[in-house]
């Protein structure tokens, strides 16, 4: 492959797309393609001021993150694209070594470099399937726990050294290197998904026809997380509840759909209770309006996954969000 360009989702983090864009070396003569959804913040008329080599694409609705993505992957003529979210910075070279990378391993569809947060430390990028028992883990906090048992520590992904690149079932998707032929091939992401499992049902759908995602430490790049979505923290958490749901619908049988839900009912109620506790214990402050945002969460959660707890039906429209979600 002789080319990558780079490819960026934005919604409202006009100072944090900013900081992503200068971070890209302009002596690379990447092709660099941002896609606004919708922000209020002025983050396309700074693209427009500051980074006028850049190609905008300034959308007047929110249309999702998979969805922008698809319309800025198939604008680019290159043989691969850099996928970022606004809050990761590049080092100088990042995107040509992942390109080598993709061109050595013809396999690969997707290639995700190391991960760092903002102090340095190593951000875990790398999940096993999204299975009722990976979730309990994740979602229990109980995976963090292998962290310390040094038999198990390098056989869960999610507490893996990330120190070798290897084959995973699916990466974080703040910073993807995306072979394009093979993205055309499987039609890109599905836009069903607005926000959260995209990257998931992306790579699931990739090794179902051949390919692979691997896990490529040939660079490392900063990613603050969460800077768009914290936002609307409530909101977008319901938003990845109906999202994991959607994913089960389509790559799970519906057994496996009922146990998810029995799980997710006991992960809800053991929250909901620590909440309430800490809610009553809390007199006042930011703390207690936390906690009741994460009450409100949980009820969420529960009703969710109770109610449809022997079928599951997704509304064709169930997918759509209201605009500005992400």
């Amino acid at each position: 492959m002789k080319s990558i360009a780079i490819v960026i989702v934005n919604y409202n983090t006009r100072e944090v797309l900013r900081r992503c864009l200068a971070s890209i070396d302009e002596d690379e003569g990447i092709e660099i393609i941002v896609v606004d959804n919708a922000s209020t913040d002025g983050s396309a008329e700074m693209v427009r001021s500051s980074f006028p080599a850049v190609t905008l694409r300034a959308r007047s609705l929110n249309i999702g993150y998979g969805a922008a993505a698809n319309e800025a992957i198939m604008l680019c003529q290159a043989d691969a694209v850099l996928l970022l979210n606004s809050d990761v910075l590049l080092q100088s070279g990042s995107a040509q070594r992942l390109l080598e990378y993709l061109d050595c391993h013809p396999k690969a569809a997707i290639a995700g470099p190391r991960l760092l947060n903002g102090d340095g430390s190593l951000q875990p990028s790398c999940y096993p399937d999204p299975t009722p028992f990976n979730i309990f883990l994740e979602e229990s906090s109980l995976g963090r726990l292998i962290h310390y048992l040094p038999g198990l520590r390098n056989l869960y992904l999610r507490t893996w050294h990330h120190d070798s690149a290897r084959v995973v079932p699916w990466l974080l998707g703040a910073a993807l290197a995306i072979r394009r032929d093979a993205f055309v091939t499987v039609k890109g992401f599905d836009e069903r998904f607005f926000m959260y499992f995209e990257e998931v049902d992306l790579c699931r759908r990739l090794r179902a026809t051949g390919w692979q995602t691997e896990f490529a430490p040939v660079t490392s790049l900063v990613h603050y997380g969460g800077v768009s979505t914290k936002q609307r923290y409530a909101e977008m958490q319901r938003r990845l509840y109906t999202s994991l749901q959607l994913f089960y619908q389509q790559h799970y049988s519906k057994n496996q759909l009922r146990l998810l839900s029995l799980t997710m009912i006991l992960i809800g109620c053991a929250r909901l209770v620590r909440d309430l506790l800490g809610y009553l214990c809390q007199p006042t402050g930011e703390a207690r309006r936390e906690l009741l945002a994460s009450i409100k969460v949980q009820y969420h959660l529960l009703r969710q996954f109770i109610l449809p707890l022997t079928w599951i039906r997704l509304s064709k429209n169930s997918h759509k969000i209201e605009e500005g979600s992400y």
